[in-house]
């Protein structure tokens, strides 16, 4: 069950973790409670903070030698 929690941190700091919040794609909420579970030690990114794409993907790559300048003859290939 979640419950709501008021938190005093300083302006600066709320800013700047709202800019991290936006770059990392997690919501505020999401990075203290992470927080906190490592704190405890029960946090275990799980499968599930995957979207199905990202999980049928998984491990396709595996075992293959692909590096940056592959991936640029590809990109150079399907685009130009």
């Amino acid at each position: 069950m979640q419950k709501k929690l008021t938190l005093r941190i300083d302006e600066n700091l709320i800013e700047k973790a709202k800019r991290f919040s936006e770059k990392n794609g997690k919501s505020v909420s999401k990075i203290v409670s992470d927080y906190f579970s490592i704190l405890f030690g029960k946090y275990s990114p799980s499968d599930s903070e995957n979207t199905p794409i990202v999980q049928s993907l998984k491990g396709s790559l595996k075992g293959k030698d692909i590096n940056k300048k592959d991936y640029k003859l590809y990109l150079e290939k399907k685009y130009l």
